[in-house]
């Protein structure tokens, strides 16, 4: 007699691993750019992951990815952002694990295919430049571009450049075959800073800062063109919320129930020896 599906082990018919790659687009969403889904500023991002599901409806995953982020004040379509005309550049790199859940019980022997979500947490490295009147790259944060550090402007302290994001999203996985999982994927990052982009409150005195920090300061924190000269008060960026940056991204991974263990598989197609 064939042994079915269900007649398979609770063990062996549930539990699987899954590793693979990640390739797609990221992009950021912050003071420098007010739109999730913006027609420029997109930048390729790639990773790994790895899953272990306790049954075909949970699991659980690691992954670590590498991008990009930009932004600038003259791609932006409001007037008061270009007058601004500041800028910005970053590497990111991103661990983060995370609960999955499938909607269907996907399963090799079961079905092929279902939508997801996921949710979690992530710690990311940033290190945010700019191209200063020179042509030269200047990294932002030890200019202290909003007073950051600075003895006369004791509320706002040096940010970091680890930080935490609270990553979450969904998508849809279906088998190719009996051993690779290929997923679409949509997932979002909130982070737990409004520095991403070196901009969140206001400006400070420019010449209090060119002589703590220099002339390169002075010209990084305000690069506007309209001959105005901001001083502590006027608007930089929004503080009231933290930035944000998205992956949009396909990933392949090996099941690896169904490629380390074909027995399990073949128990199914009848021949009394594989029982």
């Amino acid at each position: 007699m064939c042994v079915n599906a269900q007649g398979l082990g609770s063990g062996s018919a549930q539990e699987h691993h899954e590793i693979g790659i990640t390739v797609g687009v990221s992009n950021y969403y912050g003071d420098l750019q007010p739109k999730f889904f913006a027609s420029y500023g997109y930048q390729p991002m790639a990773g790994i992951v790895y899953k272990y599901f306790l049954n075909p409806h949970v699991g659980i995953r690691v992954g670590a990815t590498y991008t990009n982020l930009s932004a600038a004040d003259s791609l932006s379509n409001l007037p008061n952002n270009q007058l601004r005309n500041l800028s910005f550049a970053t590497h990111l790199f991103e661990f983060h694990t995370a609960l999955e859940i499938n909607f269907l019980p996907i399963d090799i022997l079961r079905r092929k295919v279902t939508p997801y979500i996921f949710g979690g947490i992530a710690v990311f490295y940033y290190n945010p430049y700019a191209i200063d009147p020179a042509g030269d790259k200047v990294f932002l944060r030890p200019l202290s571009t909003e007073g950051e550090g600075l003895p006369m402007y004791p509320d706002r302290k040096a940010y970091s450049l680890v930080n935490m994001a609270f990553p979450f999203g969904g998508g849809v996985k279906f088998f190719i075959g009996k051993a690779i999982m290929l997923t679409g994927e949509l997932g979002f990052r909130y982070t737990n800073t409004d520095y991403l982009d070196d901009v969140s409150k206001s400006y400070v005195n420019l010449d209090t800062l060119q002589k703590y920090k220099g002339k390169i300061a002075r010209q990084m924190s305000y690069r506007g063109t309209t001959g105005v000269n901001p001083d502590y008060g006027f608007q930089r960026g929004d503080s009231k919320s933290n930035d944000w940056y998205w992956y949009g991204n396909i990933t392949a991974t090996i099941y690896f129930r169904a490629f380390g263990n074909p027995r399990e598989y073949l128990k199914t197609k009848c021949p009394g020896f594989f029982r």
